[in-house]
């Protein structure tokens, strides 16, 4: 349905269907275990489908968002979409992807985030659109830890309050949209940039 969305130029609604993907992804987990996947299931791999339909959420999708609304110069189209989804798949294919299900070792494959807040929240250039494009396909490799905030074991309601905060305000850019309010959008942006203060200040702590 996002795809469709995104093919019949309404923007909202896609990102709509992504916020619901997105509660989905964060309840799937502790749904399957509840109800016991792996015994009923024994010779299916729950991470592997998972793998396969966040690649398609989380990189595929925004990439296809990102090249219908035209968010960078034709000439530099190409090679935004090639860093989007090559290094979205390298990350993918990382051993210690995630560190003992607490943190996500470099920024985590999020690129409907990315291009949310780049569309609909800073409503960025093209120049800094693909600039940022360029940041983020970077920083899959850098190892900062980020935050796992359903999985954490420490800060874990910190952690919790924010992603709550956070999509309590991408809902409210979403709502009101073409419309802007200031104060959800700076609430959204005190969310992320919560986990990226925090991602710096859990890579170089001493515990």
């Amino acid at each position: 349905m996002a795809i469709v969305s995104i093919d019949k130029g309404e923007w909202r609604s896609c990102f709509l269907w992504l916020f619901l993907c997105f509660v989905i992804d964060a309840l799937d987990g502790t749904l399957a275990r509840r109800f016991r996947a792996k015994e009923v299931l024994p010779h299916m791999d729950g991470k592997s489908i998972d793998f396969v339909i966040d690649f398609a959420t989380y990189a595929i999708i925004p990439a296809f968002f990102f090249y219908k609304a035209g968010m960078v110069v034709p000439e530099l189209m190409p090679i935004a979409l090639i860093v989007m989804l090559l290094s979205s798949a390298l990350y993918y294919g990382k051993t210690g992807m995630v560190e003992d299900e607490q943190y996500f070792i470099g920024f985590p494959v999020l690129w409907n985030f990315v291009v949310f807040y780049q569309f609909f929240v800073f409503q960025n250039n093209q120049l800094l659109n693909f600039i940022s494009v360029l940041i983020f396909g970077i920083l899959h490799f850098v190892p900062l830890k980020f935050a796992y905030p359903s999985r954490a074991k420490r800060f874990f309601w910190l952690h919790l309050l924010f992603t709550f905060i956070g999509l309590l305000s991408v809902l409210a850019v979403l709502y009101i949209y073409p419309a802007r309010n200031v104060y959800s959008e700076i609430a959204a942006i005190s969310a992320v940039s919560y986990f990226g203060i925090f991602a710096i200040y859990d890579t170089t702590a001493n515990y």
